[in-house]
């Protein structure tokens, strides 16, 4: 699989994910890389869900030092992130 499908299959599912899971007024303004603690979609509590959504649906670890705004703060943010992580696992 390419990684611009790879990459648009992650984002329909934290998408999916975080309107599910969390208050999204306006679904269709939520831009890929819209900041997810600034429009106050997610808070710090919220961070820890995501977190968990992430390791249990893509079946890697975030570890504490990856808490970070780059890797969980907007859709695209988390779908890089998770490609670093499977692309890393897959050379290990």
């Amino acid at each position: 699989m390419t990684l611009v499908l790879e990459l648009d299959r992650c984002k329909e599912q934290i998408r999916a994910f975080l309107t599910s899971n969390f208050y999204i007024s306006d679904v269709t303004a939520l831009n890929d890389d819209a900041s997810l603690l600034d429009q106050g979609i997610i808070d710090s509590t919220g961070v820890l869900e995501v977190v968990g959504f992430l390791e249990t649906t893509f079946a890697i670890a975030v570890d504490d030092s990856e808490i970070l705004p780059e890797n969980l703060d907007s859709v695209q943010g988390m779908a890089h992130y998770i490609a670093r992580k499977m692309s890393s696992a897959a050379y290990s």
